[in-house]
């Protein structure tokens, strides 16, 4: 009896973590959606209120709508980024060890001290890039306080800080690629753009789907960098999906709304992923 019971008792601390921490939270929030709570009060039930009010909410669809931008501009830029310096690291280069963890460094530091860093580069007077424009005869852009610079300026800087985790992802696909697929090309006469396209692209495929998979769901959780920046201004340009709900749910204690726009922004999130893996991963 001791011996049916020994294997049940072994996994019984994941079993509890995965019954508080993640099932309980998760049926919570589900039940949430169909009740509305400031977190004082007790909770009323009120249907489908939520999902109503949320098809119809303007500023949750324009922090969708900045959201998707902040995703066009972040995903190719990391990649693109990504990419070559990989490539540059992975050839036989002085000091080669110190730049690849000199360009991981930005994604061990804390997203809140990388943020103010650059808030002050942005700085319309006194920020560093500004200051370079004007020593140059050039006229100060507001990176953070024009609508039409702010939501590029955070996709820059989001770039920055976590291009170091997808290069070394890069890095790992780049050196599982058989060099004898090089040797057999140069023998036909290919150049290095040909051995690029037709046979690095290809072979490191997998990595790309995951880099892609990872910097969108890195993307759609957009919070600190516009949270502390911008607050979501100027004119809602930089209000994220996420910075929305928290706003909806700690600022105006609409729980129930909250977690119905949190539900939503979810299944939204597999969906999107799920279509990234029908065009990008190939069998």
């Amino acid at each position: 009896m001791k011996k049916k019971i020994i294997p049940y008792l072994l996994v019984s601390p994941y079993i509890i973590y995965f019954l508080v921490f993640i099932a309980f939270p998760v049926v919570f929030s589900i039940v949430l959606t169909f009740n509305s709570w400031n977190i004082i009060s007790p909770m009323k039930f009120n249907g489908v209120n939520n999902y109503i009010r949320l098809f119809h909410d303007q500023f949750f669809l324009k922090s969708l709508v900045n959201t998707i931008i902040f995703l066009a501009i972040h995903i190719p830029l990391q990649i693109i980024v990504a990419l070559l310096l990989a490539v540059i690291l992975n050839q036989n280069i002085k000091f080669r060890g110190f730049y690849r963890a000199a360009f991981f460094l930005p994604v061990i530091v804390s997203g809140v001290v990388i943020t103010i860093i650059w808030q002050q580069l942005y700085g319309f007077d006194t920020g560093l890039f500004n200051r370079i424009l004007t020593a140059l005869g050039l006229g100060r852009i507001g990176w953070l306080i024009d609508p039409a610079w702010a939501m590029p300026s955070i996709a820059i800087m989001a770039t920055w800080k976590n291009v170091g985790l997808y290069i070394i992802l890069f890095l790992v696909g780049l050196q599982t690629v058989p060099p004898h697929y090089y040797e057999a090309a140069e023998l036909e006469g290919a150049n290095q753009l040909q051995k690029f396209f037709r046979i690095t692209l290809p072979m490191i495929n997998p990595t790309i789907f995951m880099v892609v998979v990872l910097s969108t769901i890195g993307g759609f959780s957009l919070f600190i960098e516009p949270y502390i920046m911008t607050g979501g201004g100027p004119l809602n340009s930089t209000l994220s999906a996420v910075l929305y709900i928290y706003k909806q749910g700690f600022f105006f204690y609409n729980m129930g709304y909250s977690a119905t726009l949190g539900l939503f922004f979810a299944l939204l999130i597999l969906s999107v992923i799920m279509i990234q893996k029908r065009f990008i991963e190939k069998d």
